[in-house]
C-alpha cells in the first residue's frame, strides 16, 4: 500500500491561495447581491466589504510569498 504522499510548503500555499480567491469571488457576489436589495443592511456591508480587503491582503501575502523576488 502507498503511503501518503506530503505536499511541499508551496503546494499548500498554493491550495490555500485558490480556496481564498473563491470566498473573495463569493464575498464579491454577496456585496453585489446585498447592494442591490432594496434597503440594505449598511452594518452587514461594511463587514462583508471588510472582510473581503482581508481576503485580498492575504491573497496578496500568498501570492508574494509564491513569487520569487527578481532583481532586474
Amino acid at each position: 500500500m502507498n503511503a501518503p504522499t506530503e505536499m511541499s510548503h508551496e503546494d499548500v500555499l498554493r491550495v490555500k491561495l485558490e480556496v481564498l480567491r473563491r470566498e473573495h469571488r463569493d464575498l464579491d457576489a454577496a456585496i453585489g447581491a446585498l447592494q442591490e436589495a432594496v434597503n440594505p443592511d449598511q452594518l452587514t456591508l461594511r463587514r462583508l466589504k471588510k472582510q473581503k480587503l482581508a481576503l485580498k491582503d492575504e491573497i496578496s501575502r500568498i501570492e508574494d510569498e509564491l513569487t520569487p523576488d527578481i532583481i532586474a
